[in-house]
């Protein structure tokens, strides 16, 4: 950070971040509110302080979208929450979201001085903390603040999806004065961000706020389109300048074992659409309801799964265990997605794998088979490989079950696009610089190219390609 000539603020010694207070377990567990309750002003500045403002920054080479984390970090210790937002809003049109659900712990908070020796700087907390701020004082100037965008330029994009990538497309492409059109197959914006994350972790209220700003902005969103059906890539294309493809993975992944056809065993995208987007948990005033069962077992250790349990656990089931076919170690959640779930009274079965599903004579669920398994050498992602234990497969009861072993690409835009050069797992090839794929002045990022990946990820996907299509835009060609 350069040297302003102010006087330096103390630094606050402290080796643990500041607690964020919490909604109770045992309370938690029979609502959908959120369960991180945010810092206080003071906690902020506190924690804040806590900022080394080291020269080199390395907080900010962990960040895919390079916020200057140590300018805003010293905008919030000196109580100047509006100078903080603004600061993370340079770089980052959706810091209320991204201070909830990115993983912090593997990108920016990794690389903090701080974390050598001690817990970093919450660095995630403080960047929800002003994007709240914001949202509470938006009557007011700092709040209400939004970016200026360049004058017209006459040319037209368009962007598919309306997920963390392609949101983040549109922000920076409107911003440099470009007409701007995300057609999103929902009726709501937003993608994984809506259907995919749970009330208790992230808010729809701030999650629509958010996107409103794009709106304001001059962003123009069409629901229910959905590219590939109502218009071809081809058609759309023909008339527009350029066009982002951020469709996302949404096509799930499942076991490949006998029964998973019974009534009962939902895909995690199932499951969590029906009950964030639809509102199944209104069980049974609901039109799409899930239904609830007694015993739920959910298969995986990731996010996706750690939500999908939490979310059965607020269903009010007698039972919900996790099944995971790794050790604790292996787990690719957030540790605060998997403190919590344990919390809640979620149960871990681990190094375990289901091998078959029963059903009763009416095609529904009553049981899994489970067997354990055990580690042996490191596989392809460097994590040691789960071997099944023979003759060690035993039955548990269970009535749901819920599969959440990650998602591939949706095939609905591709299959009628045979320009559009596809990969082996069936995501866009595109230029690894530009995002550009096959189809010129076609662009795409996020999990249709990388296939699931993080929230954060396929937004700096999105800055990425923005780049590319303005310089497409204008001196024809993506190339640098």
């Amino acid at each position: 950070m350069a040297d302003d000539g102010k006087k330096r603020r103390p630094i606050n010694r402290q080796d643990h971040k500041t607690p964020m207070p919490e909604q109770a377990p045992e309370a938690r567990i029979l609502n959908y509110k959120e369960v991180p309750l945010g810092y206080t002003p003071e906690m902020a500045m506190n924690e804040a302080t806590r900022c080394l403002q080291c020269k080199k920054a390395p907080c900010r080479t962990g960040c895919p979208v390079d916020i200057d984390i140590p300018a805003a970090l010293d905008l919030i210790a000196e109580g100047d929450f509006a100078g903080g937002y603004r600061k993370m809003r340079e770089t980052n049109f959706l810091p209320a979201i991204c201070g909830r659900v990115c993983p912090q712990e593997d990108q920016c908070e990794s690389m903090c001085v701080l974390g050598k020796k001690n817990e970093p700087v919450a660095i995630g907390r403080l960047e929800r903390f002003v994007a709240d701020w914001a949202m509470q004082h938006e009557d007011s100037e700092a709040g209400a603040e939004m970016p200026v965008c360049k004058p017209a330029t006459g040319k037209k994009v368009a962007v598919i999806g309306s997920g963390p990538a392609s949101l983040t497309a549109a922000s920076d492409l409107v911003q440099l004065g470009h007409e701007v059109h995300v057609f999103e197959a929902l009726h709501k914006p937003g993608g994984v961000l809506f259907y995919g994350i749970p009330e208790f972790r992230l808010p729809k209220a701030t999650l629509v706020k958010e996107i409103d700003g794009l709106a304001k902005i001059g962003v123009t969103f069409h629901m229910n389109y959905v590219v590939g059906a109502t218009e071809t890539l081809s058609e759309l294309r023909e008339r527009f300048d350029a066009v982002f493809i951020g469709t996302g993975a949404g096509l799930p992944w499942f076991l490949g074992i006998p029964g998973e056809n019974l009534n009962g065993v939902y895909s995690s995208n199932e499951f969590l659409t029906r009950v964030n987007l639809m509102g199944a948990y209104k069980f049974p005033e609901s039109d799409t309801p899930v239904k609830p069962g007694s015993r739920v077992v959910v298969v995986g250790a990731g996010n996706t799964a750690m939500d999908s349990a939490r979310t059965a656990k607020r269903l009010q089931p007698e039972h919900v265990t996790l099944v995971y076919r790794r050790s604790r170690a292996e787990m690719p959640a957030r540790v605060e997605e998997i403190h919590h779930a344990e919390e809640e009274g979620i149960e871990f079965k681990l190094l375990h794998t289901p091998v078959e599903i029963f059903g009763d004579e009416k095609g529904n669920v009553t049981s899994v088979k489970l067997q354990k398994m055990e580690l042996g050498e490191p596989d392809a992602s460097g994590r040691r490989r789960p071997l099944p234990i023979e003759g060690s497969e035993f039955v548990v009861e269970a009535d749901c079950v819920v599969v959440a072993l990650g998602n591939g690409p949706n095939p609905l835009l591709t299959r009628v696009e045979p320009e559009l050069e596809l990969s082996r797992r069936g995501t866009i090839a595109v230029d690894e610089e530009t995002l550009e794929s096959s189809m010129k002045g076609v662009f795409a990022g996020g999990d249709i190219v990388t296939g699931g990946a993080t929230v954060i990820l396929a937004m700096g996907a999105g800055r990425q390609a923005a780049r590319s299509i303005q310089r497409y835009l204008t001196t024809g060609s993506a190339a640098f």
